[in-house]
């Protein structure tokens, strides 16, 4: 493939020298796991989300679902439920604990979670709400929670994608859940490498994600060997899990945070031109968010249209022979082996999620990504379905 027609990849980190130099600084402190650097992260993702919040940094987006819906109570026979059009992590953690998943249909505008699927699937089990706000665009919080009021239920927002999003003028993550959950995996918004936070509201439960994340330990790691005094005592208080982020993650996540709002601007630069120069293909464009609020624009996703000439498949085969990277999010979890075998689950039960999943493609959307790139992969779509 010539220089002229090099890759243009689905998704790429926009890391830098400031993200090199502040791992350099932290690995010439001698302190590589959980300290200072963490800390700091937690403070700074806090403030920049508001004040009240609690923030815990944590290794995965997967590990802090798992350790909020322990917080919260979850455990065996205890069902919670999330939308079939997600990635498996979303509800991998309910079976950590024994819980169940139940799946649900999603809005055809959104793709986010339905209300009214999510209303008709409680049953006495049911214990919590994993709303998940697709590819950046906020899910209707306010059916949510009014479900969540009328039966009792805990909602923990699945936040992988939506890093700033706003919901009617407040950020994902100053909602009234109980806790919400942010990724930093390498094709996020911002990156840590690997990462997530989670934030929350309620004291108590942040206390507890904190001391259930490294080993169940009551004391910070960071505070027995940095003291100034014989420190060697702590106490395991629970059977935790190894979740915590190290310093060296963190120091990208400082510096990421900080750039996050020209990486917003440039996502949604892109996602406009998107907008305006595909409108007359035969595509299904993504949902924008409302007036005045933010979408986080983490993927670009189109569907083919009914009239479209070529399959979905067809379309990606022929982006890749042009050096044009895609993706599809996702193959919905009723599809996936284990999730339909143990709930003997059936696509005519997730019509909307399963009609998206046959016609849809993940183009690229990331913040390196030039207009020169744009133009080719706008021109190249256009070629395939005009």
């Amino acid at each position: 493939m010539s220089a002229a027609k090099s890759l243009i990849p689905f998704a790429r980190p926009d890391v830098g020298d400031a993200e090199i130099d502040a791992v350099a600084r932290v690995m010439r402190t001698g302190w590589l796991s959980t300290g200072a650097e963490t800390r700091a992260f937690e403070q700074e993702f806090s403030a920049f989300l508001g004040d009240g919040l609690q923030a815990v940094a944590v290794n995965s987006a997967t590990a802090g679902l798992h350790l909020a819906l322990e917080a919260i109570g979850i455990g065996p026979g205890d069902e919670v439920i999330a939308p079939t059009l997600t990635f498996t992590a979303t509800v991998e953690v309910a079976r950590y604990l024994g819980a169940d998943a139940v799946l649900v249909d999603v809005d055809p505008v959104t793709l986010n979670m339905d209300p009214a699927a999510l209303e008709a699937a409680i049953t006495p089990r049911t214990k919590a709400i994993l709303p998940v706000h697709y590819s950046g665009l906020a899910c209707d919080m306010e059916a949510i929670y009014a479900v969540a009021q009328r039966h009792g239920l805990k909602v923990v927002e699945d936040a992988a994608h939506s890093l700033p999003t706003t919901y009617k003028g407040a950020t994902i993550g100053t909602l009234p859940s109980a806790a919400t959950v942010f990724s930093f995996y390498a094709n996020k918004t911002m990156t840590t490498g690997e990462g997530g936070m989670v934030i929350t509201r309620d004291e108590a439960l942040a206390a507890r994600m904190r001391v259930m994340r490294l080993h169940g330990i009551s004391r910070d790691a960071f505070d027995r060997f940095t003291s100034t005094k014989p420190a060697w005592h702590y106490e395991i208080v629970a059977p935790g899990f190894k979740y915590n982020m190290t310093d060296m993650a963190s120091a990208v996540g400082r510096v990421q945070l900080q750039r996050l709002p020209a990486f917003l601007a440039r996502r949604q630069q892109l996602a406009a031109r998107y907008m305006r120069e595909l409108r007359d293909l035969p595509l299904v464009l993504p949902a924008d968010a409302p007036p005045g609020e933010k979408h986080a624009w983490h993927m670009y996703v189109v569907r083919l249209s009914d009239d479209a000439r070529v399959t979905r498949d067809e379309v990606i085969q022929r982006l890749s022979d042009a050096g044009i990277g895609t993706s599809v999010h996702y193959l919905p979890l009723h599809r996936q082996p284990y999730w339909r075998d143990r709930y003997s689950l059936r696509a005519e039960d997730y019509p909307v999620a399963d009609k998206a999943f046959e016609r849809m493609i993940s183009i690229p959307l990331y913040t390196t990504m030039t207009d020169d790139d744009q133009t080719r992969v706008i021109a190249e779509l256009s070629a395939i379905l005009r």
